[in-house]
């Protein structure tokens, strides 16, 4: 039961106000298990639905949003002075109707019901590609670093590469899995793509967050949730990501939400701001998220006391997962076991137009091939560079999809040198498939 002074937000925030469904025709998308709803203008019902919108339609609606929210504020103040008196009235004999509200990481939760996914096309599996083994045996030990590397074809039960099964640091890979929770949201009806989220100064976490600077000039930035999630996964904005995991129910929702779907070999982490702080030594305060106060708190510390934090971090990370568990993960992205047919191609859509990390495994792709891709990138410290990863589902021309990982828990080496490694490993499997299919 939502308290009686509670804003329309708090109410949405909180899961007592569910977004209209609605089910558009579909129209064709370049994988032909999926069906993604039309393009529509930002109408009344697009902005309550919870259909999809194209990349392109996301500024428009956020314009929308923001024009209706300024005229809204014009008439908000009267309407306000009548809700207090009315607030007033009836605290007293709602307090003790008011039930025990679950914290924030239950509280969107919803019943326990199975996931929404699409419906998967058969597939042709080749016989495991010993060829491609060795060639990725041998990048590994070309490779001065610790380096995790997987490939598994979709819906095929084998695997290749070096140190599939040890735990490497995910980074800004873990946002993939938020993503992965919105979606969820959305296909039980709790969260709609075109919902309005404002973001404010008290939002700001650590490190990348191209939005910050925008939110700090306006004293706030409304958009949807899509726009978020594509900022999110596009831009790797810390900022974004951290509004929606809270959003979805925080980290105990995203270990739920992997749970339902059996991706084992994939740990969540406590959230930007403790993880980083873990890993650097630093006692989280909230004015640490304030300009560069964490970066100077951290640089306060010994080097040794940072970098034995650090190399412990890389040994056991809280956000850790194996190779294979992510490859095999973007492997059935592709083949849409994850989520509903509609929400698979919203993400794949955002991962294909990602904007970070085009020289790592997108770099190495030949004509026709396509890279649907998430980026992390780590912390940095006397010339070790920690967490550098790219990974993806890779579609060969005739359609068929491989689940990549490839992870750097640390290395010496400069960026070129990985940018080259990662390239090598898109390349090897470009020329395992051309291989068995002359064969």
């Amino acid at each position: 039961m939502a308290a009686p002074c509670a804003s329309s937000s708090d109410r949405t925030k909180a899961g007592q106000r569910k977004p209209r469904r609605s089910d558009p025709a579909g129209f064709s998308t370049p994988w032909p298990h999926l069906r993604l709803a039309s393009p529509s203008a930002p109408d009344d019902a697009a902005l309550g639905s919870g259909r999809t919108m194209t990349l392109l339609q996301h500024r428009e609606v956020t314009e929308t949003l923001n024009r209706r929210l300024a005229r809204a504020s014009r008439s908000r103040l009267r309407r306000s002075v009548l809700a207090v008196g009315l607030c007033l009235a009836t605290i007293a004999g709602v307090a003790t109707l008011v039930a025990y509200r679950a914290p924030i990481d239950r509280a969107i939760a919803g019943p326990a019901k199975p996931y929404v996914h699409a419906a998967s096309a058969p597939v042709k599996c080749q016989p495991r590609p010993t060829g491609l083994q060795q060639e990725l045996s041998a990048i590994a030990a070309g490779f001065d670093g610790k380096v995790g590397i997987a490939i598994s074809q979709a819906g095929c039960g084998w695997i290749v590469g070096e140190r599939t099964g040890e735990y490497f640091p995910q980074q800004s890979v873990s946002k993939l899995w938020v993503a992965l929770s919105v979606l969820d949201a959305v296909d039980r009806g709790q969260l709609a793509l075109a919902q309005p989220m404002t973001l404010r100064a008290e939002d700001q976490v650590v490190f990348n967050q191209p939005l910050r600077w925008k939110v700090l000039e306006l004293g706030g930035l409304t958009l949807p949730v899509q726009t978020l999630m594509q900022d999110a996964l596009s831009l790797s904005d810390n900022m974004a990501n951290d509004k929606l995991l809270w959003q979805v129910g925080g980290p105990r929702r995203v270990r739920a939400v992997l749970a339902e779907r059996k991706l084992g070999g994939i740990r969540f982490g406590p959230g930007e701001r403790l993880l980083q702080s873990q890993i650097a030594g630093v006692t989280w305060t909230p004015d640490l998220a304030t300009g560069y106060n964490f970066e100077r708190a951290r640089d306060r510390l010994p080097l040794d006391q940072r970098a034995a934090l650090l190399a412990r971090y890389v040994a056991d990370p809280l956000d850790g997962a194996t190779p294979a568990a992510i490859a095999q993960a973007m492997a059935r992205l592709g083949r849409g076991e994850l989520l509903s047919a509609q929400s698979t191609a919203v993400l794949l859509d955002i991962m294909a137009h990602s904007k970070s990390g085009p020289l790592r495994l997108k770099g190495g792709l030949a004509p026709g091939w396509k890279a649907y891709h998430k980026t992390g990138t780590g912390q940095e410290l006397r010339g070790v560079q920690t967490g550098f990863n790219d990974v993806a589902m890779i579609e060969a021309p005739d359609g068929t999809q491989y689940g990549v990982a490839v992870m750097i828990g640390e290395t010496r080496l400069p960026n070129p040198a990985r940018l080259g490694m990662m390239q090598a490993v898109t390349r090897a499997l470009i020329a395992s498939h051309e291989q068995a299919h002359r064969s």
